[in-house]
């Protein structure tokens, strides 16, 4: 996920200040990890620093000076350029649970293998009706479907593997000990 160009594209509605566009962030994209200030500040600085975006203004309005900024025309286009790409397919697996698994087997301990499997396809479980009652609160925003949908797709394909790496556990250990 690219910080700067969620940035340019919050921008793109109307100038905003960190402290908007932090918020603006975790309540546009309310199922990713929230921003922390220090990276919406540090972020703003490159921006600014490679012509992205600018300062628009200043004001206190009863707390610490805020600056306002606004997407320039180059930062307009940079964000056009971003949204007009597609998104290669990760190449590599980061997951925490693909890494727990594998070192469980290196272990050698596949009934460790097998507890953390079944204990983690029951907090996928959870997890997906959680976000089923996001899906069909009349209350939901777009934003919280569309993020549900994704995060529901996700968690899919993660019960698909926890569910045919269980069988792959289980044969060898038939083969193993047969």
């Amino acid at each position: 996920m690219s910080t700067a160009n969620i940035l340019l594209g919050l921008l793109a509605t109307g100038p905003q200040h960190g402290y908007q566009l932090k918020r603006a962030h975790d309540e546009r994209l309310p199922r990713a990890k929230p921003v922390p200030f220090g990276q919406v500040y540090a972020t703003l600085g490159r921006l600014e620093r490679d012509g992205l975006v600018e300062p628009t203004g200043r004001d206190r309005d009863g707390g610490p000076d805020r600056t306002w900024y606004a997407v320039t025309d180059r930062g307009r286009q940079a964000l056009d350029g971003w949204l007009g790409s597609v998104e290669p397919p990760v190449p590599y697996v980061t997951s925490a649970l693909f890494a727990k698994v594998v070192v469980a087997l290196l272990v050698a301990d596949e009934q460790l293998a097998r507890d953390y499997l079944i204990a983690q396809r029951r907090a996928h479980t959870e997890r997906l009706r959680e976000l089923t009652a996001v899906k069909t609160d009349p209350a939901a925003s777009l934003g919280e479907v569309v993020a549900a949908d994704f995060a529901i797709g996700h968690l899919d394909a993660d019960l698909r593997w926890l569910q045919t790496t269980l069988d792959r556990v289980a044969d060898w250990h038939r083969e193993v000990h047969s």
